[in-house]
């Protein structure tokens, strides 16, 4: 397979504007490589893989939290936003990560988590005390319950992750007391985004790591902070307690939240003002239409949010097509780029969950398919993030036994049906046995959560060393993307096409096409292909295959 050579620092094609085509690595610190033997990930074990993916090519990294935390949700519960956990580090491994990332040209971007902080934050522990009606509890949402005795919630909503979300407190005089609304565990108590103290505070918040060199944000439950101010009842009080709110007007995309992100953006263009390279801020934003997700990446809001909708897509030509219309037509019709993801932290593994999908029978059949998607989503217009792991091709770890579970979920549901440990099992780097070259010797502390045995066969050292390998396609995909004009900002121009085959056109003469059906096609373009997902004879495109060609036959 043909590639293009390597370069070395920033991505040469977009300095200012960095983000718009870059290609960023979601890292989840707690299990990428641990440098201490205690079993858990850490800043040190990302200073020590930098190499590793500076090799694969990606333009930056996005850490998950790493902040001091109770870790109820592993690091989305914040207890003190301006420094490190000691399971993670301190702020001078901090620093010298940032030294070595700037030094090789790898963006980095931080995990803020804006919407709720931890019980455990002095704000929180100042609330308990308080009484009601104080400062301290106006910075949260607290209300009187319903009921003769205040013994119902204010409201109907329930949490994310399972149960009312709501919590009542038991008074400093040991009466029950006021009610305090978390829309995701009641480790986390969502802020009050309407006191002025607390936007104040994450302007201070985001001022502190900026000046210690960070290339942006990525804001967590960036639809949510405003919740309606009377906190009224839902009216589909009956729906899947984990899926509905994250719809709910009443507590998600209110139109306040606009203002946040334009002073946000505003705090970053300051920064930019001295140096000339742009601060990213890029947003989970769950909302149902395309159309709703533009509206977060206007000019003067954030510079990006993450496309969920390719992710959620049924393995279908057709399902893929209008996907990819929609996003191009909406999203990257504000001036902003597409966003493109098919997996993170809080997914099933894309090997595993497109197995399952269209009655797939083949063990190989999920490799196939994943293989195709990434190399699809590096041929779109736009940025495109990878999650840890997804260059291994690693499926889901499906059998891990109830007691060692950590996901707040299943722990708040009692069910795994969303569980979320199983993407999360720490990566493989070397070795037949666990903890596979993930922490710094093997009489360590076995890795937080238990790695299988057939992790071996998916081991960073083997995958290297393969050049049939998903790390090898992966790699070979950023190397030509970062060397080719057609490819990362720009259009798209859709081509005829076969029944379930998606096809199209990117710049000059660069052409990716997809079977997504099983039987093999005519190939689009007559000439040997540039880089496919898996062998592809001159003129055939194989079933649950991507391949790219120039239509002119030449390489780049």
């Amino acid at each position: 397979m043909s590639t293009a050579p390597a370069t070395d620092g920033l991505n040469p094609r977009s300095t200012d504007s960095w983000w718009r085509d870059a290609v960023i690595y979601q890292v989840y610190v707690r299990s990428f490589l641990d440098s201490t033997g205690d079993g858990i990930g850490d800043l040190a074990g990302v200073r020590a893989g930098l190499p590793y993916l500076k090799k694969l090519g990606v333009d930056g990294i996005w850490l998950s939290p790493f902040y001091p935390s109770p870790q109820h949700d592993h690091g989305y519960d914040v207890a003190n936003y301006r420094d490190v956990d000691p399971i993670y580090g301190d702020l001078d491994e901090f620093d010298r990560l940032m030294a070595d990332a700037r030094r090789m040209g790898v963006r980095v971007l931080l995990d803020v988590v804006p919407n709720h902080c931890s019980g455990e934050h002095p704000w929180f522990q100042q609330a308990l005390t308080a009484a009601p009606g104080s400062i301290e509890r106006s910075r949260f949402h607290f209300a009187d319950g319903r009921g003769e005795s205040g013994e119902e919630p204010p409201n109907n909503w329930r949490a994310m992750f399972g149960g009312p979300a709501w919590t009542r407190l038991t008074e400093p005089d040991g009466t029950p007391g006021q009610w305090y609304l978390h829309m995701f565990t009641p480790e986390q108590p969502d802020l009050n985004w309407r006191h002025p103290e607390v936007p104040e505070q994450f302007d201070d918040i985001l001022r502190f790591w900026l000046d210690r060199g960070v290339d942006g944000f990525r804001i967590d439950v960036a639809a949510g902070l405003y919740k309606h101010p009377d906190l009224p009842d839902s009216d589909d009080p009956g729906a899947d307690e984990r899926s509905r709110d994250s719809v709910n007007p009443l507590a998600w995309n209110q139109p306040e939240v606009h203002d946040v992100w334009r002073q946000w953006r505003s705090i970053c263009e300051e920064y930019t003002a001295r140096d000339g390279h742009d601060r990213l801020l890029v947003g989970e934003v769950s909302v149902p239409t395309a159309k709703e997700h533009a509206l977060y990446v206007r000019e003067d809001e954030l510079h990006q949010a993450f496309f969920f909708d390719l992710l959620s897509a049924p393995w279908d030509a057709d399902a893929f097509t209008k996907t990819i219309s929609e996003a191009m037509r909406d999203i990257a019709g504000t001036g902003s780029t597409v966003t493109w993801v098919l997996n993170n932290h809080d997914q099933v593994r894309t090997v595993t969950r497109y197995a399952g999908e269209g009655g797939a029978d083949s063990p190989g059949l999920g490799s196939a398919r994943a293989r195709a998607a990434a190399l699809l989503m590096l041929a779109l217009p736009g940025a495109a993030y990878i999650y840890q792991g997804e260059e291994l091709g690693l499926p889901e770890v499906v059998d891990l036994p109830d007691e060692v579970l950590t996901d707040p979920i299943f722990h708040r549901t009692g069910s795994r049906k969303h569980v979320r440990d199983g993407c999360r099992v720490p990566l493989p780097w070397s070795g037949h046995a666990s903890p596979f070259g993930f922490s710094s010797s093997a009489e360590a502390t076995r890795p937080w959560l238990p790695q299988p045995e057939w992790f071996a066969e998916h081991a960073t050292d083997r995958a290297v060393a393969d050049t049939r390998s998903f790390w090898h396609l992966y790699r070979d995909g950023l190397q030509l993307r970062r060397g080719m004009p057609q490819l990362g900002e720009g259009d798209l121009r859709w081509l005829e096409s076969e029944p379930q085959v998606l096809a199209f056109a990117r710049g000059d003469g660069l052409v990716c096409a997809v079977n997504f059906g099983t039987a093999p096609v005519t190939a689009p373009v007559a000439g040997t292909p540039l880089l496919a997902s898996g062998p592809c004879p001159t003129g055939v495109l194989p079933g649950s295959t991507t391949a790219w060609w120039l239509s002119d036959g030449d390489t780049p």
